[in-house]
């Protein structure tokens, strides 16, 4: 079935080898994917200076079942004329991409999973991970637990009926009933409404009750506890595996997940709170981005409008809102839960620049004969034909347009924009080879050459155009009458909008429609066809459309398109941190043994591209293209070190086919290592294709120069940027406007840069981002980090975790749902004499009788065993708001095993309320948060 997989692809490109393009063709053709059929004529839509289609190249096909079948989006009457959000989570709702299946494919909500059928909405939570794929992939698959629908409920099909920005409405009819089911991300609870018929819940083994109070049940199936709750007035009747409830009258009814049976009074009160809608509004100010997530809900009983929502990681990392004890399981590590409706989270922005700094580590006579080679080639674009080939040209120039105004080159730096306004002008022009169409039905612009499913299956498009995007906002630096509405920004709008549209009232494309706000990150599949939900592979060419949005935004004048991007790329930013790279070591099972991975599915995530297991591919796929919105990544310097290491132990060596890419990788946490690399081949090598050796040896010699990006400074102005070498920072900022501003960064340093320049100046910089980056196998003193992390790093911001209640039970020397803080792969020999020792702030505000208690354990070889426990006497709070110091003076209560030497082993500390019934808080992030361990 190789063949058929391909054609599923959701992205990808087949890289630098032109063999697999030919594959793919035999693929497609194997199982029938010819062209659909097209209008006779097309109209000619004018856009500016360029023109789009409105129907299809003759030839050429628009969106298709997997049998080459032409298909319309799957949407009821009330949904029929807004923009359906295609490469989404639940996509495979509206896009029946596989003709015998008119439901749906699994869909990931988390924490609970879903499938449609005829008869309602599978609901599951997996919480098992499978190992699959020879260790290659891990996953929390689709399993229903139970099946809600109606009673006689046998419908035809499932559409979409509703949807906003993390949650969708499915609908099912079958002519005597109606079903709707309203569901999202992070959302515990199925809010259901249907007529005709009882309501019924169908479990997948005969459920366990637990607690029958009428019209609320709550059962244990599978070992996941449910909550139902049918409409007051109304009783749960319980017959082997069928559970039913007349609504009386009523059209609504809810069940939740619960995280523990005595969490049922707590999500009784939100039952018939129905949540109605969602939307993320966010700001980039000062630096900072700030994204507030909000669900809009109906009262069906009583007045409660409040809810339940269930947080991913990367956003519980980055709010200070209170948080429950309840936690869920997930594919993205643990999910928190608020009692609200609303959150907001609060991160650095990611600066985006045109060009690394001018600097003296570069030969500009060199540099110039590299960029000559680019420039007088006898065909710059390589052959390049489709919209992702011409995509990936266009990068490489562009990136070497800024570096060659940098050193003055500024003939080299005219032809290189020279040949991208050419290359664009030519796509943006309708009736030549290459053009651009609107699809009606799809709400959707698609460019033809297509490739990789970019027509036939909606896919990629944020990967294809961010490239048009980012060579775009290159030229408008440049050039500002071309990006001109009246010349070619329009077409480069209409881009924008088909991928990253900010507006959810526009008719003409769908609001972010490859963005999940919620997830965090964007989605490759249209279709969503697989039974692993949706994909995505190459994170970083989504971070590139982000990037090209702020310089666009920017070099236009366009503040909120230039936010938008900040926006996108800050929180995207975070989830490759965690979701990609797991860079805290809290997401992957123990079980999986990778430090990466090349693709995240919504059950999980697998050490593998579409075309290739060479682990160079699986570890640059993430990388490229190398640019200026690459800067992001060398936040989390340690775990880029721990991925060129694990790519050299799969690869048997040093990379070899894409080593420019991995040698710019290694140069944002290592940019010596990275040098020494690039000396030693000393040109000799064949460039990736989006790459080429004049930016390759621009970015490792310039940061080999000034430092690494220090992540831990940022500025004002959204195309900015710090470095960091031997305690100097350079700051570096571009302003695209056209009167001069100062840029102020977080660390107090002021920049004044001139209209429409670059400037750049050093100074004392305090401490080094990167001082070797002690990690967890070097130093023996470790931070609380929220997130459940202990940390070398002496940068993370501030917080506090809470530390969940004892519920009035003496939990002394037993953890009782403890906050637990690790870190993994340590080495070290026991230091004589020496003891372990923490500091930590805990407090418990106004309440009485709490006592925090501290564990730290020892699993000397990483094997999952603790081979040493320290359990220490609690520590009794006061009932006055304030930090109180917690620390091993307390004494010893009771050790189990020996101390011996660490390798690659795990250090744990639990922190639990043993008394009270109330929580309380520690402190993260800060000196006051400190576990030393008795190693060196």
């Amino acid at each position: 079935m190789i063949e058929v997989l391909l054609v599923r692809t959701s992205l990808s490109r087949l890289a630098s080898r032109p063999a697999a393009a030919t594959l793919l063709a035999i693929a497609v053709a194997a199982v029938g994917l010819g062209p659909a059929a097209s209008p006779a004529a097309a109209a000619t839509i004018p856009a500016g200076a360029g023109s789009y289609t409105d129907s299809r190249p003759a030839g050429t096909s628009g969106p298709t079942t997997n049998t080459g079948a032409p298909v319309t989006p799957k949407l009821t009457t009330a949904a029929r004329d807004k923009p359906v959000p295609t490469n989404d989570w639940w996509s495979s709702l509206a896009y029946q991409r596989y003709g015998d299946n008119p439901y749906s494919t699994p869909m990931y909500g988390h924490p609970l999973t879903y499938q449609a059928k005829a008869s309602g909405l599978e609901v599951g939570y997996p919480t098992t991970p499978a190992i699959v794929g020879d260790g290659r992939q891990y996953e929390y698959a689709h399993k229903a637990d139970l099946t809600v629908g109606l009673s006689g409920l046998n419908s035809p099909d499932t559409k979409a009926d509703a949807w906003s920005d993390w949650t969708v409405t499915p609908y099912w009819a079958d002519g005597s009933r109606t079903f709707r089911a309203t569901i999202g991300h992070g959302m515990p609870f199925v809010y259901a409404k249907g007529s005709g018929g009882d309501a019924r819940i169908t479990t997948a083994s005969t459920p366990t009750v637990f607690s029958d109070d009428g019209n609320v049940l709550g059962i244990t199936v599978a070992g996941h506890h449910y909550a139902l709750f049918a409409p007051t007035g109304s009783d749960w009747n319980v017959s082997g595996t069928a559970i039913t409830a007349g609504l009386g009258g009523k059209d609504y009814f809810s069940l939740a997940v619960l995280p523990s049976t005595d969490a049922l009074a707590t999500y009784r009160k939100y039952a018939f709170s129905f949540v109605t809608g969602s939307q993320v509004a966010w700001q980039s100010t000062g630096g900072t981005v700030k994204a507030t997530y909000s669900l809009t809900t109906e009262a069906k009983e009583g007045t409660e409008r409040g809810t339940l929502q269930a947080l991913y990681r990367h956003q519980w990392l980055h709010t200070t809102d209170a948080l429950t004890p309840y936690t869920y399981v997930s594919p993205r590590g643990t999910m928190k839960v608020r009692e609200s409706a609303s959150f907001t989270t609060s991160q650095k922005n990611n600066g985006v620049v045109p060009a690394l700094p001018a600097s003296s580590g570069v030969d500009k006579a060199r540099l110039a004969g590299y960029l000559n080679e680019v420039a007088n080639a006898s065909d710059p674009f390589s052959g390049a034909a489709d919209t992702y080939w011409t995509g990936k040209a266009l990068g490489r120039l562009a990136q070497l347009v800024p570096v060659a105004d940098q050193i003055g080159e500024t003939a080299t730096r005219d032809k290189l924009l020279g040949l991208m306004k050419g290359r664009l002008q030519e796509w943006f022009t309708a009736g030549g080879a290459s053009e651009f169409s609107y699809d009606k039905d799809w709400k959707t612009l698609t460019g033809y050459p297509a490739s990789y499913g970019s027509d036939t299956e909606l896919n990629d498009h944020h990967f294809h155009y961010s490239y048009y995007v980012y060579a775009a906002a290159i030229i408008a630096q440049y050039d500002q009458a071309w990006a001109a509405d009246s010349a070619w920004g329009t077409m480069i709008k209409h881009l924008i909008r088909d991928t990253a549209n900010p507006s959810r009232t526009d008719s003409a494309y769908p609001f972010l429609r490859g963005f999940d706000v919620y997830a965090g990150h964007s989605w490759a599949s249209g279709h969503q066809g697989f039974a692993a939900g949706n994909n995505q592979e190459s994170s970083s060419e989504s971070i590139n459309l982000s990037a090209g949005l702020v310089l666009w935004g920017a070099a236009t004048g366009d503040d909120n398109l230039r936010d938008l991007g900040s926006f996108l790329l800050t929180t995207e930013s975070e989830a490759i941190t965690q979701y990609w790279f797991d860079a805290s070591q809290q997401v992957f099972p123990a079980s999986f043994g990778h430090d990466t991975v090349g693709m995240v599915w919504g059950s999980g995530g697998a050490y593998s591209t579409w075309w290739t297991a060479n682990p160079e591919e699986i570890h640059g796929i993430n990388v490229l293209p190398v640019t200026g919105g690459s800067l992001h990544l060398a936040r989390e310097k340690a775990a880029i070190k721990r991925n060129i290491a694990e790519m050299e132990r799969e690869n048997g060596g040093p990379a070899q086919e894409w080593r420019d890419l991995l040698w710019q990788f290694e140069s944002l946490s290592d940019p010596a290592a990275a040098k020494a690399k690039w000396d030693g081949v000393n040109g000799n090598y064949e460039p990736e294709q989006g790459e080429s050796k004049a930016h390759t040896y621009h970015w490792i010699n310039t940061l080999n120069t000034v430092g690494a990006p220090d992540m831990t400074v940022s500025g004002d102005l959204p195309t900015s940027a710090v470095f960091s070498k031997d305690g100097t920072r350079t700051y570096t900022a571009h302003n695209h406007g056209s009167t001069a501003r100062t840029v102020t960064f977080s660390d107090g340093r002021m920049l004044s840069v001139p209209a429409r320049s670059t400037a750049t100046s050093t100074g004392p910089g305090g401490s080094d981002p990167d001082p070797e980056e002690p990690g967890p196998s070097t130093g023996n003193t470790f931070r609380l980090k929220s997130g459940g992390v202990l940390t070398t790093a002496t940068t993370d911001p501030a917080g506090a975790d809470t530390i969940a209640s004892a519920d009035g039970v003496n939990r002394d020397g037993t953890p009782y749902r403890p906050t637990v803080y690790e870190v993994k792969k340590v080495n070290g020999k026991v230091a004589s004499g020496a003891a372990t020792a923490f500091r930590l702030r805990v407090d418990a505000g106004t309440k009485v009788g709490l006592a925090p208690q501290v564990r730290v354990s020892y699993d000397l070889t990483g094997d999952g065993t603790f081979d040493r426990a320290e359990t220490f006497r609690y520590f009794a709070t006061d009932p006055v708001n304030g930090w109180e110091e917690y620390t091993q003076a307390s004494g010893a209560q009771a050790t189990t095993g020996s101390l011996g030497e660490l390798k690659n082993g795990t250090v744990r500390l639990e922190i639990w309320n043993a008394l009270g019934n109330g929580t309380s808080q520690v402190q993260t992030g800060t000196d006051a948060a400190v576990l030393k361990i008795p190693y060196v």
